[in-house]
């Protein structure tokens, strides 16, 4: 190396010397404990008494209490995550519909079935019956009334002739021409209505329809008579439905179809 070479090396700086190790006895010497913070916080000074509140009067405490069917509403209500009113029963609500003619004729004549049952019960019991509606216009002589009454494919004529009650359908008697009883009812429905039941002879000569549709059709008929007879039975007889001629008959058959309404199965394939 040159001189200048050695001018520019800086030169080394001495080591710090090491420091004296402390004896063992110094080492061990617990540290002193560090001193607790005096406690400054105050003390809150006593409170003074604070003034009365002068007591409501009796109208306020009413007005501030909840009314009576309000807390009986609270203690109802229930706890939990119900909602209100699940606790009540529901109410069933019927729906009323307007009945035609025909329903309404229909129900009475059952009801008059059903009367007429329980009175016969009660005869054979020995008890008296409840009196029936006198008419007010008496058959004498040689009186005829005659009607047409219609129902479905079915025509009756009807005559009324006075005397004791006795009904012929086609020469035979009612309960033979027609078996079932509520047919019966309905054939004599007009006549109990007005009270003529016991005072007319009734004489029929049906054709056309079925069973049930020449049953309404000697209805029909019966009453139409017995408006002949007396015109002040006519608003009894039409609110009840027997004064209407009903309509109503089996629609026909169309063309590619199976009945009325019905069509045939869709087939895809």
């Amino acid at each position: 190396m040159g001189d200048e070479e050695r001018q520019h090396e800086t030169p080394k700086q001495p080591e710090p010397p090491e420091a004296p190790e402390q004896p063992e006895a110094e080492a061990e010497q617990p540290k002193p404990e560090a001193e607790q913070p005096e406690d400054t916080t105050e003390q809150p000074e006593a409170e003074e008494p604070e003034a009365e509140e002068p007591a409501p009067s009796e109208d306020e405490a009413t007005a501030a209490e909840p009314p009576a069917a309000e807390q009986e509403a609270q203690a109802e209500r229930p706890q939990g995550d119900q909602p209100p009113g699940a606790e009540l029963e529901p109410i069933a609500i019927e729906e009323e519909r307007e009945l035609s003619t025909e329903e309404r004729a229909r129900r009475e004549a059952e009801a008059e079935e059903r009367a007429r049952r329980e009175a016969e019960a009660t005869a054979e019991a020995g008890e008296e019956p409840a009196p029936s509606k006198a008419p007010k216009v008496r058959l004498e002589g040689e009186a005829r009334f005659r009607a047409t009454g219609k129902r479905k494919s079915s025509v009756a004529r009807v005559m009324l002739l006075p005397g004791s009650g006795r009904f012929e359908v086609n020469r035979r008697e009612l309960d033979e021409y027609f078996p079932r009883p509520f047919h019966q009812t309905m054939a004599r429905q007009a006549l109990v209505t007005t009270g003529y039941e016991e005072d007319v002879d009734v004489r029929v000569r049906v054709h056309g329809g079925g069973v049930s549709g020449q049953a309404g059709a000697v209805r029909h008929g019966v009453a139409r008579a017995l408006v002949e007879i007396d015109p002040e039975l006519r608003g009894e007889l039409k609110r009840r439905g027997l004064l209407t001629r009903d309509a109503r008959r089996k629609e026909r058959r169309k063309a590619g179809l199976k009945k009325a309404r019905k069509r045939p199965q869709f087939s895809k394939r």
